[in-house]
């Protein structure tokens, strides 16, 4: 079924994002109903962990009802509290540092690279401290950060590495697929991603150690999980969790977008690679930069996005493309010039990369339903205004 945007909305706007329904969610979402099990952990959360993990390699999966949760429950899990040091991007969404900030740790941020926007890792190890608890890497646009240095490092410091792959659903380092690479791994399935259940997020457990305790925490610390399974004959207050499990409902929306994730892939990569080849000659012009894919990485199309070269002209090409009805977005403030940034941070320093890119960078419109005509009108505002000297 395509994404009926057009039927919704103005033809002269273009939206940003339009959620893309696969076809058989309300059947999902009605067998779920008529199986008499509403509350999470039932049949089609099983059906779509199994599925996450056959197809992207992960050792153990549990759905959560957002990525968020998933950090919440990687941050609780690596036992991270007051005094720890957690070394992560200020380019990235708030989530990632307020999973750790709000277990009472220290928030090191760390530059960002210029050609991926991941973390720089040759600037990682310096910032390790014998506070540091673990290195939170923030695979940006889908694309992988370099997980081998990132991983070879916290080996030799003996620190924890928790993925943050809110975007990175299907994407790959090295033939492995992100989130499956750290310690823990963290999902998305907001509706803004690739796959979608309007809100849901999951935690990928690669290490054993972890499985139980996962389990317990997610059921608001309580063995309950056991319980069902009949592996004991009550269940009770083990140790401190929270309420992390999604709705059957909330799982089997998301089990209909599982089964045409091939179909969805392959569209949202013709989407972003229609844009890479009519927008290749103004990067050749030197008028804007493309995104940038290393060789070792395999990404989603979960976006494209444009760094101009200043600020200035970002947000002229912005208030343009929006005066011709086309529905583009800057991304991150970087945490570190926020005022909660500022206040639990290690320090004021300058990330003098991140503040560049964060400031010249103007997200397209990018989505399955994304029509031809709509891209070209999109290329076209473009091209306009950056020839337009």
């Amino acid at each position: 079924m395509n994404s009926r945007y057009s039927d919704n909305m103005s033809p002269e706007s273009i939206p940003f994002n339009y959620p893309y329904i696969a076809g058989k969610e309300l059947y999902h979402i009605a067998r779920a109903v008529m199986e008499g099990q509403l509350a999470g952990g039932g049949p089609y959360s099983r059906r779509c962990e199994e599925w996450l993990e056959d197809h992207l390699g992960a050792h153990r999966v549990l759905l959560t009802h957002s990525c968020t949760a998933a950090l919440e429950m990687a941050a609780m899990l690596c036992d991270i509290g007051p005094g720890d040091e957690i070394i992560l991007p200020s380019f990235t969404f708030v989530s990632t540092a307020n999973a750790f900030a709000l277990r009472g740790a220290k928030l090191v941020f760390v530059d960002i690279r210029p050609d991926t926007l991941n973390i720089d890792e040759n600037q990682i190890e310096e910032a390790i401290t014998p506070k540091t608890k673990a290195i939170v890497p923030v695979h940006y646009a889908g694309v992988g950060c370099e997980m081998d240095s990132i991983l070879d490092i916290a080996n030799r410091h003996a620190i924890r590495v928790i993925e943050d792959a809110a975007q990175g659903v299907c994407s790959y380092y090295n033939n492995r697929s992100l989130g499956t690479l750290g310690t823990l791994g963290c999902w998305s399935f907001h509706e803004t991603k690739n796959f979608i259940s309007g809100e849901g997020g999951a935690l990928v457990i690669n290490s054993p150690e972890f499985f139980e305790r996962a389990e317990i925490i997610r059921e608001k610390g309580t063995d309950r999980s056991k319980f069902f399974r009949g592996e004991t004959d009550k269940y009770t207050w083990i140790e401190l969790g929270s309420s992390y499990v999604p709705s059957e409902l909330t799982a089997a929306f998301l089990f209909a977008q599982l089964e045409m994730s091939e179909e969805i892939n392959n569209r949202r990569h013709t989407v972003f690679n229609y844009y890479q080849k009519r927008l290749q000659p103004l990067e050749e012009e030197g008028l804007v930069r493309l995104p940038s894919t290393p060789q070792e990485c395999q990404h989603n199309a979960h976006m494209f996005y444009l760094i101009l070269p200043s600020a200035s002209m970002r947000n002229e090409l912005l208030n343009h493309l929006k005066s011709n009805g086309i529905n583009a977005v800057f991304h991150y403030i970087p945490l570190h010039e926020s005022p909660m940034g500022q206040k639990l941070g290690t320090d004021s320093s300058r990330l003098p990369v991140t503040e560049e890119m964060s400031r010249r960078l103007l997200r397209l419109p990018l989505f399955y339903g994304m029509k031809p005509e709509a891209q070209d009108r999109t290329i076209e505002a473009i091209q306009e205004f950056l020839r337009s000297d």
